[in-house]
């Protein structure tokens, strides 16, 4: 994949998009996929647009997800909509694991105050990547990916340089991806309406400064 580059003391930006582009022109057949998933309204589009590529496998896995009852939601809500809109090649039952705080609650040890963006966020997509190639290297997966890019809040460049971190860890092939772009993240709104799914206003952890949680 094409790295930022400096021209005129400036760094030009990549397209991941083009760059995503550019993977899927060049494969052949229609390789596993294990889609890390944050929930259903995001992954909407993700499943939409991969699905005519790859056979997917959706991965739920947020610890970072506050409290229980919202986890089981949003999990209730993945699983209504691949019952739903079951797109061709896409297996209708995601894999869960138990709902366990605490590797989340480890790595945000001290970064409590800090904003959406920080340290604590880059620490949880790494927390949440890593175990997706861990359960992709298990299981034959040839590829893994995430949802999160389809938010315009998430850091499309540091996902995907921790994805390709972690792919190489784990011999793996991470699929670059910035699915906010033509208009991803638009369409997973409307898809969202279209199959009535919940649509939580927090990402999942306490929010800064240790309010209340959203209701």
């Amino acid at each position: 994949m094409k790295q930022p580059t400096e021209s005129g003391g400036k760094v030009e930006k990549i397209n991941y998009q083009k760059e995503t582009d550019k993977v899927l022109e060049s494969l052949c057949g229609r390789p596993g996929l294990l889609l890390h998933s944050c929930c259903g309204p995001c992954s909407s589009y993700v499943l939409e647009y991969l699905s005519r590529f790859f056979d997917i496998k959706v991965f739920y896995y947020n610890p970072n997800i506050r409290p229980e009852e919202e986890y089981k939601r949003r999990l209730e809500n993945q699983k209504k909509l691949l019952r739903e809109m079951h797109p061709e090649g896409v297996c209708p039952e995601p894999v869960t694991l138990p709902y366990d705080p605490a590797p989340f609650e480890e790595i945000e040890r001290g970064l409590e105050d800090l904003p959406e963006g920080g340290e604590r966020c880059l620490k949880c997509y790494r927390l949440r990547l890593e175990k997706t190639a861990e359960y992709a290297a298990a299981h034959g997966y040839e590829w893994f990916c995430t949802t999160l890019s389809v938010s315009p809040h998430k850091d499309a460049a540091a996902l995907n340089r921790i994805g390709f971190e972690t792919a190489g860890k784990y011999g793996l092939k991470y699929l670059v991806s910035d699915f906010k772009k033509r208009s991803g993240y638009l369409r997973s709104i409307r898809l969202s309406e279209q199959y009535g799914l919940y649509r939580q206003n927090y990402c999942g952890c306490t929010p800064p400064g240790g309010g209340d949680l959203p209701q």
